[in-house]
């Protein structure tokens, strides 16, 4: 081999490493290089980008606008699951998809918090008469507990320093901060549903009882826990008489919920509708918008149909 041709492939393999070298450095930048943590709902996934900041590849199975309860899996999202270093899911039967996921490297966020359960929850509709409701149902969306975020919030940053123990300190930082956050915003409104006109708020279906029990006030909802089910006749009623009683001039529906039977009770006693957030997941306008954000603005909508001072 002559030496004009071995410099020439010195240079053709320079050339190849040179290449790898710079994929190498653009997977970096994209976050490839990171641990991938998956986690299921807006809830969880806001306080893990609190927590974790840039150090973690994050992302939320559920896209946005799409619902919690019915989303249906897909073969990319199973993978993407697998491939990850850590799958987070709220638990409680929130998502009834969970099943179809190994439970390697998961956590049941569920499993770490404190729940409510809720007595009487039952199925009135004839045509759902086939799914049974045990006496006593847990509700789901105990995120809606600012006291159980810090409780999520603990356990993420335990989780993702057993991942990244190099990151430790950061950790621990943001988790505080967001920590705080979170109490400061509790401890606010408190204060404000102290001292209420009202005690009663009227929703599609019951996902605000963690809201309720610690602000001192009561929900009545037209479907329960299930937000597919329909309500009965007996419910519209029971409904139509709590509105009347409690003079209630504001009633409130989901933006992933079919809002035609409160809009015509609305429209029947001529008062106003408003859109509550469960944060279960959030709409694409509201892409933007974190955690504390909204649940700022639901609490503002109750304590204004509450008239609190």
């Amino acid at each position: 081999m002559n030496l004009k041709n071995t410099i020439f492939i010195i240079i053709i393999i320079m050339f190849l490493l040179q290449m790898m070298v710079s994929k190498e450095d653009a997977k970096k930048k994209n976050g490839q290089s990171k641990p991938s943590v998956v986690l299921s709902t807006f809830a969880l996934y806001d306080s893990a980008k609190h927590i974790a900041a840039d150090s973690l590849n994050l992302s939320m199975i559920l896209p946005f606008g799409a619902d919690a309860h019915s989303f249906e899996l897909t073969p990319k999202i199973m993978s993407k699951i697998e491939d990850s270093s850590l799958f987070i899911f709220s638990g409680a039967s929130l998502e009834p998809w969970i099943a179809r996921i190994p439970t390697k490297n998961s956590i049941d966020m569920s499993k770490h918090v404190n729940l409510i359960a809720l007595e009487g929850e039952s199925c009135e509709d004839e045509d759902h008469k086939d799914h049974h409701h045990d006496a006593s149902s847990i509700d789901p969306h105990y995120w809606l507990d600012l006291k159980n975020m810090i409780i999520i919030t603990k356990v993420l940053q335990s989780e993702f320093t057993k991942i990244l123990p190099e990151n430790k300190e950061l950790f621990q930082k943001n988790a505080d901060k967001y920590s705080k956050m979170l109490s400061k915003l509790d401890k606010k409104y408190k204060k404000q549903f102290s001292s209420c006109k009202k005690d009663t708020i009227v929703v599609n279906h019951n996902a605000f009882s963690y809201l309720s029990k610690n602000y001192g006030f009561k929900v009545e909802s037209l479907s329960g826990l299930s937000p597919q089910m329909m309500p009965s006749p007996k419910n519209i009623k029971h409904i139509h008489e709590t509105i009347k009683e409690h003079n209630i001039t504001t009633i409130f529906f989901e933006s992933f919920v079919s809002d035609k039977i409160i809009k015509s009770i609305a429209n029947d006693l001529d008062v106003t509708i408003d859109v509550l957030q469960p944060l279960g997941n959030i709409t694409k306008d509201e892409i933007g918008k974190n955690y504390i954000d909204i649940m700022d603005i639901n609490i503002q909508k109750i304590t204004k149909a509450l008239e609190c001072q």
